[in-house]
């Protein structure tokens, strides 16, 4: 009897080929080659100035590579136009660095925001929907403040939330822990780990807080400055063991530079 068991292979989520970012003749990063699976918590790390945001937007489509092209769910973003370029814009959701909540709006009310503009729904349908997602971020009874009346941790998540109004399979978090204490940081953490788990909802993360990223991390990316492009990838923790690439060994281990000492 054949006891083999046959797994398939992951499916991949976001396909990056061949990228280059920049801006002009201003290269930041060049021939980036690397995919995200589907349910993957994926980070992009390295030092400052390395263009981990500038990558993330053009992941996500605010801004055009200089070359190269990616792939989300298998719809190439970087060449789509019209309604083919909304219907890839509609599954994926963003959160940038601050939050970006509308301060005029309470929390149901930026939430529902996307919804307004590209769902056909009744106005009870949609504060319904939102309200589920405030709830699956922990702030369902404070859906009528505004976000000045919230901490920062609470803003975040309450972003995040916003990020998931049209129920997408991907998010992108720009820098999600900047600013918050440790104990916040960890709350969100804790967040993301369980979207990810209970939705299975794939995370594209920016991020420099080492804590954060050995928290949550399936994987990985490294950019350098220096190198304009990726000089390690995989798990976070083997890479800070095991790593010889004395860039990634220094980062990793919080290693302050000859240069800085």
């Amino acid at each position: 009897m054949n006891t083999s068991v046959t797994t398939s292979a992951p499916s991949i989520a976001i396909d990056v080929q061949n990228l280059t970012v920049g801006y002009g003749s201003n290269v930041l990063m060049q021939n980036l080659n690397f995919s995200v699976n589907s349910g993957e918590i994926f980070v992009i790390l390295g030092g400052s100035g390395c263009g981990k945001s500038s990558l993330l937007k053009n992941l996500f489509g605010l801004y055009q590579p200089l070359a190269g092209d990616v792939l989300i769910e298998g719809q190439n973003i970087t060449k789509a136009l019209g309604i083919e370029r909304q219907k890839i814009m509609t599954s994926f959701g963003v959160m940038y660095q601050q939050g970006a909540l509308f301060g005029s709006m309470n929390l149901l009310d930026n939430v529902t925001l996307f919804m307004q503009e590209y769902t056909q729904l009744s106005q009870d349908q949609m504060d319904l929907l939102a309200r589920c997602k405030l709830d699956l971020v922990g702030l369902l009874p404070y859906e009528a403040y505004m976000p000045s009346e919230i901490s920062g941790g609470m803003q975040k998540r309450a972003a995040i939330a916003r990020a998931m109004a049209l129920d997408p399979k991907i998010l992108f978090l720009d820098e999600p822990s900047a600013g918050l204490d440790p104990i916040t940081s960890a709350d969100l953490d804790s967040t993301i780990i369980d979207l990810s788990k209970n939705l299975g909802i794939t995370f594209v993360i920016v991020s420099h807080e080492l804590a954060s990223i050995y928290a949550i991390a399936d994987k990985v990316i490294m950019l350098d400055k220096g190198a304009k492009g990726i000089i390690a990838q995989g798990d976070p923790k083997v890479l800070r063991d095991t790593s010889k690439d004395p860039r990634v060994h220094q980062f990793f281990n919080r290693i302050m530079s000859k240069d800085a000492a």
